[in-house]
């Protein structure tokens, strides 16, 4: 395997197309949620963070699954990577029904947390309390498309993706507004369409999971935890994960200053998340293909070509990203007014995105470098100085520039901007400063010494 950049390209380009259907499928609910009113966008938007707050959990599985079964592939070791992805289902099995239940039971509780106003409370709820059902299938999605990608099998799962979302639309509107005898179910609508998606997507995943790597899941993987197999991919999924956790945990009470400061605020923060997601998408599939093949690189103990892979990753997001972030921010006035004819969030939102071209920088290189340090081992790092930076400036600084500076919205942003940027240095030195070798080093020596015992058993 030459990690080039054509390779990268190769890898990045299905994840980038998955992503843009992913957001294509936000972006037609937002836009049908806005048709009914600007609070129920709102209701549609809070609702989705803390949806994407609980699919958090299963990143806890894929993102371990991921970088274990590259490192195994990298060293020839596909017994490993096998019984790595068996016990990943298992583990998503019993992530997916806890997040379920959860949702189910304590959405109110959730969004009052969050600051909702009782408009936006009355619509978020139900639709919430619909997704339950999607986020479990949305578990074992998740860690089947990781097992796919570690494969290198990204156009298969770029194809299931279409197949999926398209469903998806295809059934939004019907169920959301109405179609002959099915009655309009407005948001819950949507939820519903989800659940539906994501079941196709599943029984496609396990048909190409049969075909392309003869890996046929048995009764027993769905239910049953092999610690000893997950050992490793919790010590990289759990302080990925963590991490993750730490930056949803911060945005949530990001989102609930923003919430205090009204519905307007709310629905202008949801406009401008949906715009702002497109420049992260191009970012976000460079770094997970990046981290597939660094994967691969130090399974392989290719250390250097992994240390210039990540160089040339770095250089194409950043100009990728802060160009695209700039065409979005300078098209706003118009492309807003798909959502809201409201000239007051209309000009708020363009502001804020603005504010993006300035972050977006900053976040490229955490995207990127922290999927590079977690496909090397070093889990750790990103947890211990990104909590910080998250509570204090990301957390706090949105209370204290929002809030008690009153700056509103672009008080929030700016303390965006600030985090991404203080993690984004950090970040690049501690990677440009080799301080991932050591764990990379280890995760070598691992993998070849359970090749090793599977050799002699």
């Amino acid at each position: 395997m030459t990690p080039a950049r054509p390779r990268l390209v190769a890898i990045a380009w299905p994840m980038l197309a998955e992503l843009l259907l992913g957001f294509g499928v936000g972006l037609l609910g937002l836009w049908l949620a806005a048709g009914i009113s600007d609070t129920s966008a709102a209701a549609f938007g809070l609702a989705n963070h803390l949806q994407n707050a609980f699919f958090l959990l299963f990143r806890i599985v894929s993102m371990g699954v991921s970088v274990v079964i590259t490192q195994n592939l990298g060293a020839g070791n596909r017994l490993g990577a096998d019984q790595t992805a068996r016990a990943a289902l298992g583990a998503s099995s019993w992530l997916g029904l806890g997040a379920g239940l959860g949702v189910l039971g304590s959405a109110a509780g959730m969004l009052s947390l969050l600051n909702a106003p009782p408009p936006v409370l009355a619509l978020a709820q139900p639709y919430l309390q619909t997704l339950a059902l999607a986020l479990l299938l949305d578990a074992w999605n998740a860690t089947l498309a990781s097992v796919m990608r570690a494969h290198l099998r990204t156009r298969d799962v770029m194809f299931n993706i279409l197949a999926m979302h398209g469903l998806h639309l295809l059934l939004c509107l019907p169920l959301m507004r109405g179609l002959g005898a099915i009655p309009a179910l407005g948001l819950p609508g949507f939820a519903v369409a989800m659940a539906l998606s994501r079941a196709c997507g599943l029984g496609l995943g396990l048909l190409l999971c049969r075909w392309r790597l003869q890996l046929v899941p048995r009764a027993r993987d769905w239910w049953t935890l092999h610690w000893d197999k997950l050992a490793p991919v919790l010590h990289i999924g759990l302080p990925g994960a963590a991490e993750n956790v730490a930056y949803r945990a911060a945005m949530l009470v990001s989102v609930s200053v923003v919430a205090a400061l009204g519905a307007s605020s709310l629905a202008t923060q949801s406009y401008t998340f949906q715009l702002m997601h497109i420049t992260v998408l191009f970012s976000l599939a460079i770094g997970l293909a990046c981290e597939v093949l660094i994967g691969h690189l130090v399974g392989a103990g290719q250390l250097r070509q992994a240390h210039r892979l990540l160089r040339k990753s770095l250089l194409l997001g950043l100009g990728v990203s802060t160009a695209v972030a700039a065409l979005a921010a300078a098209t706003a006035p118009w492309t807003l007014r798909l959502f809201t004819q409201d000239a007051q969030i209309i000009a708020s939102a363009t502001t804020l995105l603005w504010i993006t071209v300035l972050l977006e920088p900053g976040r490229t290189c955490n995207v990127i470098i922290i999927n590079a340090l977690r496909a090397a081992g070093d889990a750790r790092f990103p947890v211990m100085v990104g909590a910080v930076s998250m509570l204090f400036v990301m957390a706090g600084g949105s209370w204290l520039l929002g809030v008690y500076w009153q700056l509103g919205l672009v008080g929030v942003w700016i303390a965006y901007a600030a985090d991404e940027w203080l993690r984004g240095l950090a970040m690049a030195a501690r990677w440009f400063f080799r301080g991932w070798l050591p764990s990379a080093k280890a995760a070598r020596r691992r993998v070849q010494q359970q090749q090793r015992s599977a050799s002699f058993s």
